[in-house]
């Protein structure tokens, strides 16, 4: 299977942003640097197996064909959804939050 394009919206990358942001801040530049390697991990994981991520928000909250996939060593989420040429990532979310209201208010994070 040839993998295809991960292409994340503006808030997924604002979402990514902030994260490296905190783990720079509280954790230090080798802890933030070890989020982006397993982000960038979970990314060529989705590219090659999309249908790898579990659909369980998408039963949740409505959304058919949106899956996400768990970040190793992070408490993160990548939210995406298969498309016909790329992976669309929606959001990247902490696990600990309440993930329903997070995806349903993209402007709030």
């Amino acid at each position: 299977m040839t993998a295809r394009r991960v292409v994340p919206r503006d808030q997924a990358q604002r979402d990514i942003e902030e994260a490296i942001d905190h783990y720079a801040r509280e954790a230090g530049a080798d802890i933030a640097l070890g989020f982006v390697d397993a982000l960038e991990a979970t990314y060529q994981t989705i590219a090659e197996h999309p249908g790898i991520g579990s659909p369980r928000y998408a039963h949740e909250l409505d959304l058919p064909g949106l899956r996400h996939r768990r970040l190793e060593r992070y408490p993160w989420l990548v939210f995406y959804a298969e498309r016909d040429d790329h992976i669309d990532v929606w959001r990247v979310l902490d696990a600990r939050r309440d993930i329903p209201a997070w995806l349903g208010e993209p402007g709030d994070s």
